[in-house]
């Protein structure tokens, strides 16, 4: 479809009550590494999808069989927003490089804030911004041959796209994500499984995309109501209080609870029959 046309990624929108759409990273001869115009279409593709009635559920991949992604494009960085300027005001410069950080981290936080749940199916090199990138998704599964790692203290700077807010709180553990974040070395996909970072491993690329295709058509056969709703609560309730969590999940739900998916999910368990929901 030419409103999901991009240079550097693939959407496949759902067949007719399918529901599922599969975002691919799509530069494989550069091992998916991404230059700025990828990011970019990042966050178009996932502002675009969140509000798409057509899809209730989302599978994020890479191309090729080498990486999901190795990151950001280095090359292309020292060329552009990472090169040396000596010539522009440190402040005027630090203000410049805030604005682009920002917008970089937003371009990513928009898969966060899908309103739909992301499903991310990872295997080969996943480095840097894949960290950055899958700690924003909602499930992350990965195949046998993956390496993880957070490199960017190898290239001179503080991960700051979202790998060091997010990955803590996916994990639990402060003592495991400094260790990888200080050191920059590289894990495999049963020490993720290990930590909890990632929910399943597969044999295979293929598989683990078959699988993510499997539980993202799970999420969407439900109420789109219900589901949304729960990402959205979930999200909220890991950076608030539970008390705060609660007023908020009140406050939803006394909207929420009124939609009409409820009764019929109940009638089609009671009469044995897969239930439909009108688009959201």
């Amino acid at each position: 479809m030419t409103d999901y046309s991009f240079e550097y990624f693939t959407v496949q929108l759902p067949a007719d009550n399918q529901y599922v759409a599969h975002v691919e990273i799509n530069r494989p001869e550069r091992l998916n590494a991404f230059i700025e115009v990828m990011w970019e279409n990042m966050g178009q593709i996932f502002n675009k999808l969140s509000s798409d009635p057509r899809v209730r559920a989302i599978v994020l991949s890479g191309a090729g069989e080498k990486a999901f992604t190795t990151g950001l494009d280095v090359k292309a960085a020292s060329e552009g927003l990472l090169s040396s300027d000596t010539e522009t005001d440190p402040a005027r410069k630090a203000v410049a490089f805030r604005r682009h950080v920002t917008t970089f981290q937003d371009c990513i936080t928009a898969v966060e804030r899908c309103e739909k749940p992301v499903v991310v199916a990872m295997h080969g090199f996943s480095l840097g911004l894949a960290i950055d990138l899958s700690t924003a998704t909602d499930v992350r599964l990965c195949a046998q041959d993956t390496r993880f790692g957070v490199k960017e203290v190898d290239i001179g700077l503080a991960a700051d796209i979202g790998t060091l807010s997010r990955l803590p709180k996916v994990v639990g553990n402060y003592g495991w994500v400094k260790e990888v974040a200080l050191t920059a070395r590289e894990f495999g996909a049963e020490e993720a499984l290990r930590v909890g970072f990632v929910n399943a491993v597969y044999d295979n690329r293929e598989a683990t995309i078959s699988a993510a295709l499997k539980l993202a058509s799970l999420m969407a056969s439900k109420s789109p109501v219900a589901v949304q709703g729960t990402k959205e609560i979930l999200n909220y309730s890991r950076d608030h209080s539970v008390q705060e969590g609660l007023r908020y999940t009140s406050v939803w739900n006394s909207v929420a609870l009124q939609t009409q998916d409820i009764s019929a999910a109940l009638l089609s368990g009671l009469q044995k029959r897969t239930p439909t929901f009108e688009k959201l």
